[in-house]
Protein backbone atom coordinates (compact mmCIF):
# COMPACT_ATOMS: atom_id res chain seq x y z
CA UNK A 1 0.00 0.00 0.00
CA UNK A 2 1.28 3.34 -0.97
CA UNK A 3 1.75 5.70 2.01
CA UNK A 4 -0.10 8.99 1.67
CA UNK A 5 2.19 11.97 1.62
CA UNK A 6 2.12 14.25 4.67
CA UNK A 7 0.57 17.68 4.25
CA UNK A 8 3.28 20.05 3.13
CA UNK A 9 4.42 22.60 5.71
CA UNK A 10 3.52 26.26 5.07
CA UNK A 11 6.06 27.97 2.94
CA UNK A 12 8.39 30.18 4.92
CA UNK A 13 8.25 32.98 2.36
CA UNK A 14 4.44 33.30 2.25
CA UNK A 15 2.94 36.80 1.83
CA UNK A 16 1.32 36.64 5.28
CA UNK A 17 4.61 35.75 6.95
CA UNK A 18 6.45 38.52 5.15
CA UNK A 19 3.79 41.04 6.18
CA UNK A 20 4.06 40.02 9.83
CA UNK A 21 7.83 40.28 9.81
CA UNK A 22 7.64 43.66 8.09
CA UNK A 23 5.22 44.98 10.73
CA UNK A 24 7.45 43.69 13.55
CA UNK A 25 10.48 45.39 12.02
CA UNK A 26 8.55 48.63 11.56
CA UNK A 27 7.35 48.53 15.17
CA UNK A 28 10.92 47.93 16.37
CA UNK A 29 12.24 50.85 14.33
CA UNK A 30 9.49 53.19 15.57
CA UNK A 31 10.12 52.16 19.18
CA UNK A 32 13.85 52.78 18.78
CA UNK A 33 13.22 56.22 17.23
CA UNK A 34 10.81 57.11 20.03
CA UNK A 35 13.28 56.10 22.74
CA UNK A 36 16.08 58.04 21.06
CA UNK A 37 13.92 61.18 20.79
CA UNK A 38 12.70 60.74 24.37
CA UNK A 39 16.28 60.79 25.64
CA UNK A 40 17.31 63.60 23.27
CA UNK A 41 14.37 65.86 24.19
CA UNK A 42 15.27 65.45 27.84
CA UNK A 43 18.20 67.82 27.21
CA UNK A 44 17.70 69.78 23.96
CA UNK A 45 14.93 72.11 22.72
CA UNK A 46 12.17 70.01 21.18
CA UNK A 47 9.84 70.95 18.30
CA UNK A 48 6.19 69.96 18.27
CA UNK A 49 4.66 68.05 15.37
CA UNK A 50 2.63 71.18 14.53
CA UNK A 51 5.83 73.19 14.27
CA UNK A 52 7.41 70.53 12.05
CA UNK A 53 4.32 70.58 9.83
CA UNK A 54 4.54 74.35 9.43
CA UNK A 55 8.24 74.21 8.60
CA UNK A 56 7.65 71.49 6.01
CA UNK A 57 4.88 73.57 4.40
CA UNK A 58 7.12 76.70 4.48
CA UNK A 59 4.83 78.54 6.91
CA UNK A 60 6.38 80.82 9.57
CA UNK A 61 6.92 79.72 13.15
CA UNK A 62 7.45 82.05 16.11
CA UNK A 63 9.19 80.26 18.98
CA UNK A 64 12.03 81.33 21.26
CA UNK A 65 13.00 78.51 23.57
CA UNK A 66 13.70 79.68 27.12
CA UNK A 67 14.53 77.66 30.26
CA UNK A 68 11.89 77.35 32.96
CA UNK A 69 13.82 79.84 35.10
CA UNK A 70 13.00 82.52 32.50
CA UNK A 71 9.24 81.86 32.57
CA UNK A 72 7.10 83.64 35.14
CA UNK A 73 6.03 81.36 38.01
CA UNK A 74 2.59 82.96 37.59
CA UNK A 75 2.29 81.32 34.18
CA UNK A 76 3.54 77.97 35.49
CA UNK A 77 0.90 77.94 38.22
CA UNK A 78 -1.78 79.33 35.89
CA UNK A 79 -1.28 76.51 33.39
CA UNK A 80 -1.24 73.85 36.13
CA UNK A 81 -4.37 75.32 37.71
CA UNK A 82 -6.14 75.50 34.35
CA UNK A 83 -5.07 72.27 32.67
CA UNK A 84 -3.93 69.74 35.28
CA UNK A 85 -4.36 70.54 38.96
CA UNK A 86 -2.92 67.18 40.04
CA UNK A 87 0.17 67.54 37.86
CA UNK A 88 2.52 67.36 40.84
CA UNK A 89 0.99 64.18 42.24
CA UNK A 90 0.26 61.86 39.29
CA UNK A 91 2.73 59.90 37.16
CA UNK A 92 1.82 61.14 33.73
CA UNK A 93 -1.79 59.93 33.69
CA UNK A 94 -4.50 60.96 36.13
CA UNK A 95 -6.20 57.58 36.43
CA UNK A 96 -8.88 58.86 38.80
CA UNK A 97 -9.97 61.60 36.40
CA UNK A 98 -9.75 59.25 33.43
CA UNK A 99 -11.92 56.69 35.19
CA UNK A 100 -14.48 59.36 36.07
CA UNK A 101 -14.70 60.41 32.42
CA UNK A 102 -15.10 56.81 31.24
CA UNK A 103 -17.89 56.18 33.77
CA UNK A 104 -19.81 59.32 32.85
CA UNK A 105 -23.28 58.01 32.03
CA UNK A 106 -24.03 61.00 29.79
CA UNK A 107 -20.89 60.41 27.75
CA UNK A 108 -17.52 62.12 28.12
CA UNK A 109 -18.39 65.76 28.65
CA UNK A 110 -14.87 66.73 29.72
CA UNK A 111 -11.35 65.65 29.01
CA UNK A 112 -8.89 63.87 31.26
CA UNK A 113 -5.75 64.90 29.44
CA UNK A 114 -2.89 65.77 31.78
CA UNK A 115 -0.11 68.20 30.93
CA UNK A 116 2.15 65.18 30.38
CA UNK A 117 -0.35 63.66 27.96
CA UNK A 118 -0.64 66.96 26.11
CA UNK A 119 3.15 67.10 25.90
CA UNK A 120 3.17 63.56 24.50
CA UNK A 121 0.60 64.54 21.87
CA UNK A 122 2.40 67.75 20.92
CA UNK A 123 5.80 66.08 20.62
CA UNK A 124 5.04 62.71 19.05
CA UNK A 125 1.46 62.54 17.76
CA UNK A 126 -1.02 64.46 15.64
CA UNK A 127 -3.85 66.91 16.41
CA UNK A 128 -7.48 65.92 16.28
CA UNK A 129 -9.55 63.47 18.27
CA UNK A 130 -9.34 59.72 17.77
CA UNK A 131 -9.27 56.63 19.96
CA UNK A 132 -6.00 55.56 18.34
CA UNK A 133 -4.24 58.80 19.25
CA UNK A 134 -5.64 58.76 22.77
CA UNK A 135 -4.54 55.15 23.18
CA UNK A 136 -1.00 56.08 22.15
CA UNK A 137 -0.94 59.10 24.46
CA UNK A 138 -1.20 56.97 27.60
CA UNK A 139 1.98 54.84 27.26
CA UNK A 140 3.95 57.79 25.84
CA UNK A 141 2.93 59.98 28.78
CA UNK A 142 3.93 57.25 31.24
CA UNK A 143 7.31 56.93 29.51
CA UNK A 144 7.85 60.71 29.60
CA UNK A 145 7.05 60.84 33.31
CA UNK A 146 9.47 57.98 33.94
CA UNK A 147 12.31 59.51 31.90
CA UNK A 148 11.92 63.21 32.74
CA UNK A 149 11.55 65.17 35.98
CA UNK A 150 8.42 67.28 36.43
CA UNK A 151 10.36 70.48 35.78
CA UNK A 152 11.38 69.23 32.34
CA UNK A 153 7.82 68.20 31.47
CA UNK A 154 6.38 71.64 32.24
CA UNK A 155 9.39 73.36 30.61
CA UNK A 156 8.85 71.48 27.34
CA UNK A 157 5.10 72.00 27.47
CA UNK A 158 5.43 75.76 27.96
CA UNK A 159 7.89 75.99 25.07
CA UNK A 160 5.75 74.10 22.51
CA UNK A 161 2.18 75.06 23.45
CA UNK A 162 0.37 76.98 20.72
CA UNK A 163 -0.81 80.53 21.51
CA UNK A 164 -1.97 81.74 18.11
CA UNK A 165 -1.39 81.10 14.43
CA UNK A 166 2.27 80.09 14.24
CA UNK A 167 2.99 81.31 17.79
CA UNK A 168 4.51 78.60 19.96
CA UNK A 169 5.86 78.75 23.47
CA UNK A 170 5.57 81.14 26.39
CA UNK A 171 8.30 83.53 25.28
CA UNK A 172 6.88 84.12 21.79
CA UNK A 173 3.35 84.37 23.24
CA UNK A 174 4.35 86.92 25.89
CA UNK A 175 6.14 89.10 23.35
CA UNK A 176 3.37 88.82 20.76
CA UNK A 177 0.45 89.48 23.10
CA UNK A 178 1.97 91.69 25.83
CA UNK A 179 5.21 93.07 24.39
CA UNK A 180 7.37 91.66 27.19
CA UNK A 181 9.42 88.53 27.98
CA UNK A 182 7.72 85.55 29.61
CA UNK A 183 9.67 86.16 32.83
CA UNK A 184 7.78 89.42 33.44
CA UNK A 185 4.21 88.19 33.00
CA UNK A 186 1.78 89.35 35.70
CA UNK A 187 -0.81 87.04 37.29
CA UNK A 188 -3.58 88.57 35.13
CA UNK A 189 -1.56 88.15 31.92
CA UNK A 190 -0.62 84.59 32.86
CA UNK A 191 -4.28 83.80 33.51
CA UNK A 192 -5.22 85.14 30.07
CA UNK A 193 -2.61 82.95 28.38
CA UNK A 194 -3.76 79.90 30.31
CA UNK A 195 -7.39 80.69 29.55
CA UNK A 196 -6.60 80.83 25.83
CA UNK A 197 -5.00 77.37 25.69
CA UNK A 198 -8.17 75.35 24.99
CA UNK A 199 -8.76 77.31 21.79
CA UNK A 200 -5.77 79.49 20.84
CA UNK A 201 -7.10 80.02 17.31
CA UNK A 202 -10.16 81.90 18.58
CA UNK A 203 -8.94 83.34 21.91
CA UNK A 204 -6.55 86.28 21.63
CA UNK A 205 -4.94 87.21 24.98
CA UNK A 206 -3.97 90.65 23.70
CA UNK A 207 -7.57 91.42 22.68
CA UNK A 208 -9.57 89.27 25.11
CA UNK A 209 -13.26 88.61 24.59
CA UNK A 210 -15.70 88.38 27.47
CA UNK A 211 -15.40 84.60 27.29
CA UNK A 212 -11.63 84.76 27.64
CA UNK A 213 -11.81 87.23 30.52
CA UNK A 214 -14.28 84.94 32.28
CA UNK A 215 -11.92 82.00 31.72
CA UNK A 216 -8.99 84.08 33.04
CA UNK A 217 -10.97 84.88 36.17
CA UNK A 218 -11.62 81.18 36.76
CA UNK A 219 -7.92 80.45 36.26
CA UNK A 220 -6.89 83.05 38.86
CA UNK A 221 -9.36 81.63 41.39
CA UNK A 222 -7.98 78.15 40.78
CA UNK A 223 -4.44 79.48 41.18
CA UNK A 224 -5.40 80.70 44.65
CA UNK A 225 -7.02 77.37 45.51
CA UNK A 226 -4.12 75.33 44.16
CA UNK A 227 -1.94 75.96 47.19
CA UNK A 228 1.24 73.93 47.43
CA UNK A 229 0.00 71.42 44.81
CA UNK A 230 1.43 73.63 42.09
CA UNK A 231 4.85 74.24 43.62
CA UNK A 232 6.66 71.01 42.66
CA UNK A 233 8.35 72.67 39.67
CA UNK A 234 9.06 76.07 41.23
CA UNK A 235 12.03 77.26 43.31
CA UNK A 236 11.46 77.59 47.04
CA UNK A 237 9.40 80.69 47.79
CA UNK A 238 8.32 81.31 44.20
CA UNK A 239 5.17 79.24 44.56
CA UNK A 240 3.86 81.17 47.55
CA UNK A 241 4.42 84.47 45.77
CA UNK A 242 2.76 83.25 42.56
CA UNK A 243 -0.28 81.90 44.40
CA UNK A 244 -1.43 85.31 45.60
CA UNK A 245 -4.85 86.03 44.08
CA UNK A 246 -5.51 89.71 43.43
CA UNK A 247 -9.16 90.23 42.42
CA UNK A 248 -8.59 94.00 42.44
CA UNK A 249 -5.88 93.60 39.78
CA UNK A 250 -8.20 91.48 37.66
CA UNK A 251 -10.92 94.12 37.99
CA UNK A 252 -8.53 96.84 36.85
CA UNK A 253 -7.50 94.68 33.90
CA UNK A 254 -11.13 94.19 32.88
CA UNK A 255 -11.78 97.91 33.10
CA UNK A 256 -8.84 98.66 30.83
CA UNK A 257 -9.96 96.43 27.93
Amino acid sequence: MTRMADNPAPRRGSPAGRAVRLLLRLATVLAAVFLALLLLYRFVPAPSTLMLGRWLSLRPVERDWVPLSQISPHLVRAVIASEDQRFCSHHGVDWGELNAVLQDEDGPSRGASTLTMQTAKNLFLWPGRSYLRKGLELPIALAIDLAWPKRRVIEVYLNIAEWGDGVFGAEAAARRHFGKPAARLTPAEAARLAGALPNPALRDPSRPSRALMAAAGRVQRRMNQLGALGNCVLPAGAGAQASLFRPDRLARTRASV
